[in-house]
């Protein structure tokens, strides 16, 4: 996998998730929103980092057994010590409400291993303990049962749909508290780029926005209004 440029995920961090994906809809790509993954903690819940993925399918009676937590293959629990940190693991739950897919020793033990974020487009357990431990999860709220009572871990790093989105290992993903998107890794460099670019902008129109100027000819801006950024960007001697 080719490494990202030096710099992209940091800028990527100053870039909101709203922009991301209006940046990825300039460029043809619009299923990126992972629905139904909500962060625990909105106030700690930013990152950006790259996928590890985990996929889930329907447990079946002679594969979810409670004895096979114990073994260290089982891919739920592989993942938890071979993802690398800095890394986002994105957990394939297939929608499904009725299980939580990892609770809080788990989450504790990637939070120490600096697993960057947890994505899951199902619940947790141990919510009330996720809520105040230093890792940003999102997830569909809180499910008292075991994972195995609904699902089977069948693979690690593999192609897998989170949330009505497709994720890749390696893409990139960006969480706040409007939610998590997906950015396929080739472009994310360039999302990085325009997307400061266009937070940049934002900034100008709120300005004039706060100061009683109307949307019109402003919000998307036309020349003048663009003309008048450039010229705002030489005040503030960010040309």
């Amino acid at each position: 996998m080719t490494p990202l440029p030096e710099g992209a995920l940091a800028t990527l961090r100053e870039v909101s998730t709203a922009t991301i994906t209006l940046q990825l809809l300039k460029r043809g790509i619009r299923n990126v929103f992972i629905a139904g993954a909500r962060p625990l903690n909105p106030a700690g819940c930013r990152f950006v980092a790259e996928a590890y993925t985990l996929r889930f399918i329907p447990m079946r009676e002679d594969l979810s057994r409670p004895e096979i937590l114990a073994n260290p293959d089982y891919p739920p629990r592989k993942a938890i010590e071979a993802i690398a940190p800095g890394q986002v693991l994105v957990i394939d739950c297939r929608g499904d409400l009725r299980a939580g897919v990892a609770g809080g020793i788990l989450a504790t033990r990637l939070a120490r291993r600096g697993c960057a974020a947890v994505v899951a487009d199902g619940p947790m357990r141990d919510v009330g303990e996720l809520r105040h431990l230093a890792l940003p999860i999102f997830c569909a709220g809180g499910a008292a049962p075991a994972s195995i009572a609904v699902h089977f871990g069948a693979d690690l790093q593999c192609a897998i749909g989170c949330g009505g989105a497709a994720v890749l290992p390696g893409d990139v993903l960006a969480g706040d508290e409007d939610g998590v998107v997906v950015i396929p890794r080739a472009l994310a460099p360039d999302i990085a780029r325009d997307g400061a670019e266009q937070e940049r902008l934002e900034r100008f129109v709120q300005e004039k926005v706060a100061g009683g100027s109307g949307i019109f000819g402003v919000y998307p801006p036309n020349e003048a209004t663009l003309a008048e950024y450039r010229r705002w960007l030489q005040q503030k001697g960010e040309t």
